[in-house]
């Protein structure tokens, strides 16, 4: 009985919500418009790596914020912080999994290994050092992002699209901007600063960057989309999912809106731009967003497979 809650208590330690956001290593098998199965192995075999690097240093960044997650309205009910999960046990567990996604990776492809090599020392020193330093932190976040990219598109020995990388960076800081300023709403309203960084930023600062990097995301994506003459998509026919990663970005930023905040939390108290995992999963705009794009993308390779456009 006492192992089976341990064991349930170090899943929750892991966040496997979380891992939607190494679904972003798939991208370039995607956008090859090919069923080569040897991308999509590949790409299959670094997600599993990322999964297990990225719950090690969820798991180590619970045990370093245990104190301060005590006194987080929602956070207090980790596993590290509650103490259902003993700090011994927490650490044993964030050692393995770090070991074993290097391991699996080195055994993949050497150029992997560097990838998640990189991502381990980018993210430990963001644990201890950089997530208390203003903009370095939200920067620490989005190159996680690109390295993601990066492990998906050497499965397809395909050479990366400086749009693509950009666009991909670009989103990656707008969601972190996005989720530090619902943590600075949420501190303004309980007098609780969950972060120390957070006494470094301010609601207009975060709007104003939001207002660029949102701007360039779209930008960027666009001249991705436009194809193979802006070295970018393989085909411009990518154009047709443009718009919906404009809805996208103006939907996230309607749910970021404190008025809108308020007039949801009756009924979705969790769903919040604190914890971007929750709106991509649970949105139902979002999601129908995230389901055109996708839909748009694969017609678009179909139709490019068999000459329909």
């Amino acid at each position: 009985m006492i192992k089976s809650k341990i064991y349930k208590e170090l899943f929750k330690v892991s966040r496997p919500r979380q891992w939607t956001k190494n679904l972003l290593i798939f991208a370039a098998s995607l956008f090859t418009f090919e069923l080569n199965l040897t991308y999509w192995l590949f790409s299959t075999k670094a997600f599993i790596c990322f999964c297990c690097m990225s719950s090690a240093i969820y798991t180590l960044n619970d045990i370093l914020d245990r104190e301060a997650d005590k006194k987080h309205e929602s956070k207090k009910f980790r596993p590290i912080a509650s103490g259902r999960l003993p700090l011994n046990i927490a650490i044993l567990y964030s050692l393995i999994l770090t070991l074993l996604s290097l391991s699996l990776s080195i055994l993949i492809s050497k150029f992997l290994f560097f990838i998640i090599l990189g991502y381990f020392f980018i993210q430990v020193a963001y644990c201890f050092l950089l997530k208390k330093q203003p903009i370095l932190d939200i920067f620490c976040i989005a190159f996680g992002f690109i390295l993601r990219a990066l492990a998906g598109l050497i499965s397809t020995e395909v050479l990366p699209s400086h749009w693509f990388l950009l666009s991909i960076g670009f989103l990656a800081l707008f969601l972190a901007i996005e989720k530090r300023k619902a943590e600075l709403r949420i501190s303004s309203n309980t007098g609780v600063i969950a972060r120390k960084v957070l006494m470094r930023y301010s609601l207009p600062l975060l709007q104003r960057l939001e207002s660029l990097v949102a701007s360039s995301a779209f930008i960027t994506y666009t001249l991705w989309s436009s194809g193979p003459s802006m070295n970018g998509a393989g085909t411009s026919w990518m154009l047709l999912s443009v718009p919906f990663v404009l809805v996208g970005i103006f939907r996230y930023q309607l749910l970021s809106d404190p008025d809108e905040f308020e007039r949801r939390k009756i009924n979705f108290p969790n769903r919040t731009t604190e914890s971007p995992e929750e709106i991509l999963l649970e949105d139902n705009g979002i999601r129908l967003c995230i389901i055109g794009w996708l839909l748009t993308v694969l017609f678009i390779g179909i139709s490019n497979k068999y000459a329909l456009i």
